[in-house]
């Protein structure tokens, strides 16, 4: 099967080209630039040059490469994201997820390419009890940075989801090139004893490893599902959970306490609500669907391999 993978050097890409080569398959990554071009070559895909913002582009690379399905893995998150600007450093993604995803199913249709699978995120829903499965409703009223990304993920999920796809709404991933890499951003700030335990620490957060969103796209290539799942791992946990463990294999000093008043001063609303309010999300049905399980069962056992593999390389 010919596989064409927009966002093709991202968090989730760079893992799943080597993947879809080991199983057979032929992946494509669209690329903007030569460096992009020789970054797909390295993970062993055959690079497309386009711009995702270039209808005339995406549709040719789709024309000239007659894939038999689009992965859409589209995003532009900067490396450092400021909770209290968050719309402004979501912006490009925003417009990706809108404008990106409008003209790669665009592409698709004209092309006659049946199989379309995109990245849709499992931590929006409405704040509430227990963990959330995919017919939990989506935040009505989050904080203000939030809404234009909310937003444009609902587009997302109502465009592919009407062209037949199927929305992976991933959960907070970790692994290479992500925030929680050994160089990412939430990692170092646990390291320097820079990222609080806000009010409770109540906000529960459903992790995935890159390797694992990878593996379960290669599943859903050959599995005639539709609509949205959620791909997280089994293991559910609250901010007061993780960050202390997170913490301690990076070796720093145990979280600080910070009421949530204060840290809204700091952070505001949305970086308050991101350590406080989200709500965890509930794999079963991609399990059952996909015949799907994650590598990492747990964020306890793929924090401790990443980060641990990662020093000793660094060693």
């Amino acid at each position: 099967m010919r596989v064409f993978v927009a966002g093709a050097t991202g968090v989730v890409g760079r893992q799943l080209l080597p993947l879809l080569a080991e199983v057979g398959h032929e992946p494509i990554g669209m690329a903007r630039s030569a460096a992009a071009d020789d970054r797909v070559r390295q993970l062993g895909g055959r690079p497309v040059r386009a711009d995702a913002l270039d209808a005339d582009a995406v549709a040719q690379a789709v024309r000239i490469t007659a894939p038999d399905a689009i992965v859409n893995m589209l995003t532009a998150i900067p490396a450092k994201v400021d909770s209290r600007h968050l719309a402004r450093d979501f912006a490009a993604t925003n417009r990706l997820r809108t404008e990106g995803t409008r003209n790669l199913l665009a592409a698709a249709r004209r092309a006659g390419v049946p199989r379309v699978i995109a990245q849709g995120l499992a931590y929006a829903y409405e704040p509430g009890d227990g963990v959330a499965n995919e017919d939990s409703p989506l935040w009505a009223k989050p904080p203000s940075q939030f809404v234009p990304v909310l937003d444009a993920l609902r587009d997302l999920e109502r465009q592919t989801t009407a062209a037949g796809g199927l929305v992976l709404r991933l959960g907070h991933l970790y692994g290479p090139g992500s925030t929680f890499a050994a160089d990412g951003m939430f990692t170092r700030q646990a390291a320097a004893g820079k990222l609080p335990i806000v009010g409770g620490g109540t906000a529960t957060y459903s992790f995935l490893h890159g390797a694992d969103a990878a593996s379960a796209i290669v599943a859903a290539l050959d599995r005639p599902v539709r609509g949205v799942l959620n791909v997280v791992d089994d293991d559910p946990a609250p901010v007061h959970e993780w960050l202390p463990a997170l913490a301690r294999i990076v070796g720093g000093p145990a979280p600080k306490r910070v009421p949530a008043g204060l840290a809204r001063l700091a952070a505001g609303a949305w970086g308050v609500a991101f350590l406080t309010r989200l709500r965890g999300a509930d794999n079963a049905r991609a399990r059952l669907s996909l015949d799907w399980r994650p590598r990492y069962a747990s964020w306890r056992d793929g924090f401790a391999a990443e980060l641990t593999r990662t020093a000793d390389v660094s060693a």
